[in-house]
């Protein structure tokens, strides 16, 4: 149903940490502030326990402050003096709020210089953080990473917004296609882009591409039931929706801002309603593989030994999976199959067991029997923490399909691939998860991509691990 035409790998988000370091940078000016008023005023400056609680006060301030701010994050099209004037609007509320617990909490010793001192190296330093990676990030970006392909619809009136995307290649946009009825676009973009009339639905344009985001730019809303159609078929299957602030006296709760230069768009981007829980799932993601990559490295080790000895073929199974909508990339298992499985699978599939377009067979004779313990216990899937390092996966997330199962699934199921993949998840801790029907699969990963936090998570992830030593035990 899907024909997937790419295989775009996006640079790895880095940006998703950018609340963590700013977190750090703030720690680490705090204790820049300290040293230059120490040196500075010595015979004022004295060192006392309430230097400590408000270190404790300020950290969880900044945080929540990022949180509610869209300051912490790499800057796609603000302009360096738009990010400096946030920047400023930030530290200014900081500023009051570290009076106010000065006052508050009664911290009489802690100097009103260092409230000065931390307020503004923190600013210099927070805008110095943002400058360099916008510099590293546009270089990334105009090289052809991190790239989302957008949907426009455009009238005569969009001409400029499609010339400041395609002029801005650090934005990391790629116009994949415009909708739009206006001669005026038709004439001046038709040479490089796909121009296709506004009649043509964008349910039928997802199936056949990889569409990230689409805008709405058009000049005036005339009908509003078209805007709510568009937003709702873009939440069913996944796909970030930008809609021109001022053409809609509309109100949606939920919807966040964004800006393209000086221009306000309504963002609606259901794949995860929590953006700075998004940010610290993709933190944890790297740093819990990476801990668990070093530990079980000698594990891991044996576990190639035991597959070279026992059977014939490479000690890493490699296939092609379907990631972050659509995209193709290539998934690392322990091998657990006889070296020419995929041959002899279309001689299996009469036997098939599974009622959807996914391939089952309990028995299935060509799984070895150093693989046959892998797979009960799971262990053949720890190759995959390398595709987390890489990206490509999350560890909690809808297992990755293969391409031919995408294409015979139905719109709905679509909004599996909104977001990115993952080692496991509720489907894989359901005991005799193999005796699932496809369509009740398919449910449980929607259920858990619309109710998802990291409390979610990290329950799954702990229940994965028992499930290991319940099958490894028996």
């Amino acid at each position: 149903m899907m024909k997937v035409l790419q295989k775009v790998r996006p640079l790895s988000k880095i940006q998703d940490l950018f609340p963590i370091l700013d977190i750090l940078v703030t720690i680490i000016s705090y204790f820049a502030a300290y040293v230059i008023v120490n040196l500075i005023e010595r015979w004022y400056f004295t060192f006392t326990i309430e230097y400590v609680y408000m270190l404790l006060l300020i950290v969880p301030t900044w945080a929540i402050l990022l949180r509610n701010s869209n300051i912490a994050s790499v800057p796609r099209t603000r302009t360096p003096l738009s990010i400096l004037f946030s920047l400023l609007n930030f530290s200014f509320v900081g500023f009051l709020l570290i009076f106010l617990y000065k006052h508050i909490f009664q911290l009489e010793v802690f100097s009103h210089y260092m409230i000065i001192a931390f307020s503004v190296i923190n600013l210099l330093t927070l805008f110095l953080l943002r400058m360099l990676t916008y510099r590293v990030f546009k270089y990334f970006r105009v090289n052809g990473h991190n790239i989302h392909n957008v949907l426009i619809y455009a009238d005569d009136q969009s001409e400029r917004f499609i010339d400041d995307i395609l002029t801005h290649k650090e934005w990391g946009f790629r116009v994949l296609i415009i909708l739009t009825n206006s001669d005026k676009i038709r004439n001046k973009f038709a040479k490089d882009i796909r121009i296709l009339p506004e009649k043509v639905t964008i349910r039928d344009l997802i199936k056949f591409d990889i569409v990230d985001e689409v805008i709405y730019c058009k000049s005036n809303l005339q009908n509003e039931s078209t805007v709510n159609e568009l937003i709702e078929t873009c939440e069913e299957i996944g796909v970030i929706f930008r809609l021109q602030s001022d053409l809609s006296p509309m109100t949606y709760t939920n919807a966040y801002m964004t800006n393209f230069n000086d221009v306000p768009f309504l963002t609606f981007n259901s794949a995860h309603k929590s953006r700075f829980e998004s940010l610290w799932k993709t933190f944890l993601d790297f740093w819990i593989s990476f801990a668990i990559i070093f530990i079980l490295s000698p594990f891991m080790l044996l576990i190639a030994i035991l597959i070279i000895t026992t059977s014939k073929g490479p000690v890493i199974f490699k296939q092609e999976r379907v990631g972050l909508r659509g995209r193709k990339f290539y998934i690392y298992k322990f091998r657990t199959m006889v070296h020419n499985a995929e041959v002899l699978k279309a001689e299996l599939m009469a036997q098939n067991e599974s009622d959807g377009p996914a391939f089952k067979i309990k028995k299935d004779p060509r799984i070895t029997s150093i693989g046959r313990l892998l797979r009960k216990t799971g262990l053949d899937e720890l190759p995959q923490l390398f595709n987390v390092l890489k990206g490509e996966m999350s560890l909690i997330g809808p297992r990755p399909p293969l391409p031919d199962e995408v294409e015979k699934y139905e719109r709905w199921q679509l909004r599996r691939l909104s977001v990115r993949p993952g080692i496991t998840c509720t489907w894989q801790i359901i005991p005799n998860r193999n005796d699932v029907i496809f369509e009740k699969w398919m449910k449980l990963d929607i259920q858990y991509i619309d109710n998802w936090s990291l409390k979610a998570d990290f329950i799954l992830f702990f229940r994965t691990i028992l499930s290991v030593f319940r099958a490894g035990g028996h």
